[in-house]
């Protein structure tokens, strides 16, 4: 490989490039503002891989590569970032996915984001959800809200991430940082724990399996305010997706945490920004109103996309809404809005 791995890493800084993939067989390949570009160098041996990034590996992670088949890391560059990296086996070769995380954190006016989202931010307990699918800003999205509450409360924050992405500096409030696989084993092994550390607010990176989303809708039962990211397309999704995880004795239960404990959840996607060449969200968004709490509680999810749509006093709107306003303000071109849109037939009559 003609180029070092922090050539690379450069250089994807200068092309404000958000991921870079080394794949054997090909050269390296850059995405910028959510578009594929090959960059123009020599195509990568399965070595050229190995000799980049295994050196960036201590034994315990080697070991869970070895064992797993993929690891996650991150690593930081001074006045560049952090690089948040997925090694992975295919084809018998090494492949790694390498994501770009700025060393600064980013505002809401940077990602573009409602100001609505800083009201759910603002409440002492419960909890915020943050979906959408894979590479779509939701991590990003989440360092934000940390970062205002950071500068605008003295408050106890604690973070369990994997890997650690942003790192955050003590304003205002003392924020502490857990990786998951160096500082815990485990979200729901940190979360049984982190309720005696004495935090006001609990990020919780990803909820994936049944003993983290417990642990988290007792944690914001308890007097904490817990934000935390999973994967869904939309609010009513989400819901369903934490209530399903439970055997059928248990979800009237865990339905009634969910609707005396939920806040808001925000379901975003990213779209080409036709006016700066960037990324503009789109959002859907859900507030903890008494309505969508009884919907909730009562086992009737069916009704929430209703509620939303008809609750803009509350600050709440569909995907589609959104996709429709973007389209409206010309930042986003007709074709991608309909390809993304949840109901392409309604977003045709509603943008004209």
């Amino acid at each position: 490989m003609a180029w070092t791995i922090d050539d690379l890493f450069d250089l994807v800084v200068k092309r404000k490039a958000s991921d870079i993939i080394f794949v054997a067989g090909a050269p390296p390949v850059i995405w910028v503002s959510g578009r594929m570009h090959l960059l123009d160098e020599p195509k990568l041996s399965p070595s050229d891989v190995e000799a980049a990034f295994l050196p960036l590996l201590d034994d315990r992670m080697r070991s869970r590569l070895e064992r797993d088949g993929d690891v996650d890391f991150s690593i930081g560059r001074p006045n560049v970032g952090r690089f948040r990296i997925n090694l992975h086996h295919q084809r018998a070769s090494l492949s790694a996915a390498v994501r770009h995380v700025p060393r600064d954190v980013p505002t809401f006016a940077d990602l573009k984001l409602p100001s609505t989202i800083l009201r759910l931010a603002d409440f002492p307990n419960g909890l915020v959800l943050i979906t959408g699918g894979a590479g779509v800003g939701k991590s990003t999205t989440m360092a934000a809200i940390v970062e205002y509450v950071n500068q605008s409360y003295a408050y106890h924050i604690i973070t369990l991430e994997d890997p650690i992405e942003f790192v955050f500096s003590h304003k205002r409030s003392i924020v502490e940082q857990r990786e998951i696989g160096h500082d815990s084993p485990s979200f729901s092994q940190a979360l049984r724990h982190v309720v005696r550390q004495r935090p006001d607010v609990i990020l919780v990176g990803e909820m994936r399996d049944l003993e983290t989303i417990s642990a988290a809708l007792t944690a914001a039962e308890t007097g904490h305010l817990v934000l935390a990211s999973m994967h869904s397309c939309s609010a009513d999704e989400a819901v369903n997706r934490i209530v399903d995880v439970f055997s059928g004795d248990r979800q009237v239960q865990v339905r009634v945490q969910l609707a005396d404990t939920i806040r808001g959840i925000i379901c975003q996607i990213l779209l080409h920004d036709e006016t700066d060449d960037g990324l503009v969200p789109a959002i859907e968004c859900m507030m903890g109103t008494p309505a969508v709490k009884r919907a909730i509680r009562d086992s009737q999810t069916h009704l929430l996309r209703g509620i939303i749509e008809t609750g803009s006093a509350h600050g709440m709107y569909l995907m589609d809404a959104s996709i429709g306003r973007l389209v409206r303000e010309g930042r986003v071109n007709r074709d991608e809005a309909l390809a993304k849109a949840r109901d392409p037939q309604a977003l045709q009559k509603m943008i004209g």
